[in-house]
Order: structure tokens, then sequence, then C-alpha cells
């Protein structure tokens, strides 16, 4: 494959929604108390009847793919996407992979098989790893900017490995003589890397086709859009911007807001503190960001209009919510749409009730719009 077509591969016009899949549990809730003990009765185990029934509702509706996430309290996601891709019709499965969890030429060749198997319904979300606490749980005692170059190096030689020729590699944290993918297949997945920092601008403009970046207000986002963009540019490279959001979406907005009232009722105060303290710890420049949103405070939550940081106050990683009535919902996701981004994640609580409310509240009107094009037949 030609760096043009590596660069280009995957390229969709428009912007694409994806799904979350809850393979490490769902439930009405936001987060656990600070015990670790949850309410009575709100949380769903990740089995596979009922990841199939979330997935299947992103596969009715015609959501672009589901991130399959990766982490310790989760299911493993190459396992469950296997899974699943035969029980759905054309949803992709974005699995999130990890450098330096396996080797970058068994992860090509992993990729490879599923594609196959699936016909080519593989996305690939490059999780270089945030949470230094739980890397060391994994092994992994690199700091954040020697992982982001492991990442890079990763990229390469998954890349390099596609091409299905012979080659060999040499950097700080591979080492390759005469790696060969035997089996390479025609669609390369495209590749999404997450991150808001230096380090991963600088990734992502080498190596990969998006960048994600956690939900933001609009100007915080565009800004993030024309730094990385530029440095794209200089490149000579197109990359493309998605985002990631939680979503609450009602009849009315009254609805909406009163459902992200019951979540804050619902947050053990205990558990506030507790992940706060985590959070000022973190060496992700995402995640800071997450928590400069509201400071650790339960007011003022709304940041931007529509645009709410309730999640963020007790859970890592994306901590804000797209929250309103089905039209304002579709107003901001055009919104951010115009900025740039042309991929954005969704999850919701419970992902299955809330597939099916966000699928037929919001996305007819993005389509109306314009935004969304119609699913594919069948």
């Amino acid at each position: 494959m030609s760096d043009e077509e590596w660069e280009n591969a995957g390229t969709t016009q428009g912007l694409e929604l994806h799904w979350f899949l809850p393979s490490h549990g769902d439930g009405r809730e936001v987060a656990k108390t600070a015990s670790g003990v949850a309410a009575p009765g709100a949380r769903r185990e990740p089995d596979i009847d009922y990841l199939t029934q979330v997935a299947l509702a992103a596969d009715r509706f015609g959501f672009a793919g589901m991130l399959t996430p990766f982490g310790l309290f989760c299911e493993d996601p190459w396992v469950l996407a296997s899974a699943l891709v035969a029980r759905t019709r054309r949803v992709k499965f974005m699995i999130a992979l990890r450098p330096g969890f396996v080797s970058p030429l068994l992860a090509a060749q992993t990729a490879a098989t599923f594609q196959r198997i699936s016909d080519s319904r593989l996305l690939l979300n490059v999780v270089t790893g945030g949470d230094a606490d739980e890397q060391r749980r994994y092994g992994d005692w690199l700091d954040h900017d020697q992982r982001y170059d492991r990442t890079g190096e990763f990229l390469r030689v998954f890349r390099d490995a596609w091409a299905g020729e012979r080659f060999d590699f040499a950097g700080n944290h591979y080492r390759l003589t005469g790696g060969v993918l035997a089996r390479p297949h025609p669609v390369r997945p495209t590749i999404f890397l997450g991150g808001s920092s230096d380090s991963a601008r600088q990734v992502a403009t080498e190596q990969a086709d998006v960048l994600l970046m956690w939900g933001e207000p609009p100007e915080a986002m565009a800004e993030n859009i024309a730094r990385t963009r530029a440095i794209a540019d200089q490149r000579g490279r197109k990359l493309r911007f998605g985002t990631r959001f939680h979503v609450i979406s009602r009849d009315t907005s009254a609805e909406a807001w009163l459902v992200a009232g019951q979540l804050i009722d619902g947050m053990d105060p205990a558990r506030i503190t507790q992940a706060q303290a985590r959070f000022r710890a973190t060496d992700s420049e995402g995640q800071r960001r997450m928590a400069a949103l509201h400071g650790g405070r339960a007011d003022s939550l709304e940041v931007y209009p529509n645009v709410w940081a309730g999640y963020g106050l007790v859970r890592p990683g994306v901590g804000t919510a797209l929250v309103g009535s089905h039209e304002e919902v579709a107003e901001r996701i055009e919104e951010y749409h115009s900025l740039g981004l042309s991929h954005m994640i969704l999850s919701a609580q419970p992902h299955l009730e809330e597939a099916y409310t966000f699928g037929e509240g919001v996305l007819p009107l993005l389509r109306k719009r314009g935004v969304l094009a119609e699913p594919p037949a069948g």
C-alpha cells in the first residue's frame, strides 16, 4: 500500500456516528460508590446476550461503528467483537488496542484475520494509555511521552507489515528482522488515535487517520483541531478528527435535564472527592482538561449550551455529555461537525434503551439536516 493510499484509506464524507459497547457492564448510574458498591439492581453484567442486544440496536439504527473498549474491568475486545460481528450485519467494531501489550506484527496479523472474517468491519482505536496506575498494573512503566514514542513505532511497524513484504525495523521499543504479514487484507482498518497532548499530535499527524479528542466546548476543540491540522499540513498529510461524548436526549429539554440532575443526585460525594484526587495526579492531558471544566464542583456544570460536565465528577475518560431535547442535541452535533469533526462516539446510561431513544429521536433529524447519510439498505 502506498503512503497516499495509507493516509487516505477509509476516507468518508460527512459525519459518522459510533455507539459504545459496555463491555465492563451497564446500568443507570454513572459510577459506583466510593466503597465500590453499585446501587441495588442498577448494574447489568456484560454477558454476551446483553451485549448482543446493544450491538443489534446500533446495527439497526445505522451507527457506523461500536467502540469496543479495553481495560482492567472490560471483557477482551477482540473476543467480544469476533462473537458479535457474526450476529450483526453492517456495524463496524472499533477495537481499542494498547501498544506495548502486544507485538505490532501480531496486531497486524490479528487485524487482517478480523477483516477477512468480518467483511472489512474493523476499526482500530489506538489507546496510548493515560492512566499510569492502570498501565503499571499491566506491567508497563513507561512515562507519558515514552508511551507515545512507542505508539509511533508501533504504528510504523503496523503500516510496514500491512504491505505484505518482508521488512526490518529498529527503534527504541521494537526491533524486527524479516518481519512479514503473510496474508494482508486489501482494506486496512482506519486508525483512530486518542490524545490532547503535543506528543499525541506528533504521532497522530505522522501515523494515524483520525485524532480523537474528548468532548469540550466548541472553542477549545476548534483550537485543538487548528493546531493539529497545521502540523499535518506541514507534513503533507490529511488528518481527520473525531470526538467522544455521552448523551442524554429526550422529547423535551426539561426531561433531559431532569435525567442529568438525577445522575448528580446518585453520585456519592465521597466518590467525587476520591475521583478528583486521582484526576489531579494524572499525567493525561485530556484527563486534566476534563477535570478543569468543572473543578470538582457539582454546580454550574453546563459549560456550553447543552454541554454538561457532570460525568467528569466521578468518571475517568470523557466527562461531558450532550444534554437536551432531540432537536437541541441534533443542533449541537451539527455545530461540532461544522468545526471539522468527521467522527463522533456516543454513549449513554443504559446503552440499550438509550440507543433506541437516540436512534428514534436524533438520528432522523440529523439525516433530515443532511449531516448523516441514510444507512445502507439491508
